[in-house]
């Protein structure tokens, strides 16, 4: 399976969890063998961790500063070339957690999905400067928190074992 198919399940997977599952649901798969040591508590990780939490927060700050009406011509946002620096870095480190990982011969999903996420960071900075209107740019802004959220639960939840 390719790393970008990998992200993109990944993606759907976090996506599909809501607050109302139940906690003694059974897995929809059955993974066979021993999950991965975590790399949570190294530093690198630990650092993506505290860059996507932090940037997260400042695009949801984005969202709720936007406009009421989405029908309203997109406006630049405050400190956003700061931003996107900021999201450039973290991309760059995503990437360099997958190098890490694969360096390391990992065989789970972690290191395709943190590509995955380093390639898509960008993505999502560009679709909310090219944003037309303030739902556009909402949407967008969406995105980016779901993207960054992700970021960070992939790397703090428990190993599983490659699929």
């Amino acid at each position: 399976m390719s790393c970008d198919a990998v992200a993109f399940s990944a993606m759907l997977l976090f996506a599909s969890f809501s607050p109302d599952a139940q906690a003694n649901a059974a897995p929809a798969v059955v993974q066979q063998g021993q999950p991965p040591a975590s790399v949570a508590g190294e530093p690198l990780f630990v650092d993506i961790v505290g860059r996507a939490r932090k940037l997260k927060a400042q695009t949801e700050a984005y969202r709720a500063a936007l406009p009421k009406d989405p029908a309203a011509v997109a406006a630049a946002l405050k400190g956003w070339d700061a931003f996107g620096v900021k999201i450039g870095e973290l991309s760059d480190l995503d990437m360099k957690g997958h190098v890490t990982l694969k360096e390391r011969g990992a065989v789970d999903d972690l290191k395709c999905i943190l590509r995955g996420i380093s390639q898509d960071l960008p993505e999502k900075l560009k679709a909310v400067a090219q944003a037309k209107t303030v739902k556009d740019q909402d949407l967008a802004l969406r995105d980016m928190v779901y993207l960054l959220n992700d970021n960070v639960e992939v790397i703090t939840a428990p190993p599983q074992p490659a699929a």
